[in-house]
């Protein structure tokens, strides 16, 4: 499996502390990894958006809406029912309390701060390899 390397380069600050130190652990474990801040994919639009500048206005409802950058008119997000899930969940959030109290993990960023490190990441490659 791959990853964009925006999300590769997050996973590996994010988790790979986190791995290392569950693998320091007597006993194997499971473990949550995770902010324990919660973002609809909307909110991550509108900010990674607003890294470039770019305001969304959303217009339509469900399966037809549709984000539309304010500035230029221009349609940038659609929706794409296949990639719904079969049973969707309303509301996930990390807890990873259990972490902390075992081997002292305790997120080191923001929501803001990912989106920013995955635009500035993603904008990069946008520079060296634009199709990809």
């Amino acid at each position: 499996m791959s990853f964009p390397l925006s999300l590769s380069l997050r996973l590996s600050v994010l988790v790979s502390p986190a791995m290392w130190m569950m693998l320091q652990m007597d006993e194997p474990d499971d473990f949550v990894i995770s902010t324990g801040e919660v973002h609809s994919v909307r909110e991550f639009v509108e900010a990674a958006f607003r890294h470039v500048g770019k305001t969304i206005v959303w217009e339509g409802k469900d399966e037809n809406e549709i984000g539309r950058c304010k500035e230029t008119g221009l349609v940038h997000v659609k929706v794409d029912s296949k990639f719904f899930r079969p049973t969707e969940v309303e509301y996930l959030q990390g807890d990873s309390t259990k972490a902390f109290e075992k081997f002292g993990w305790k997120p080191k960023i923001t929501f803001k701060e990912l989106v920013t490190e995955m635009m500035v990441s993603d904008i990069e490659l946008m520079k060296t390899n634009p199709t990809a």
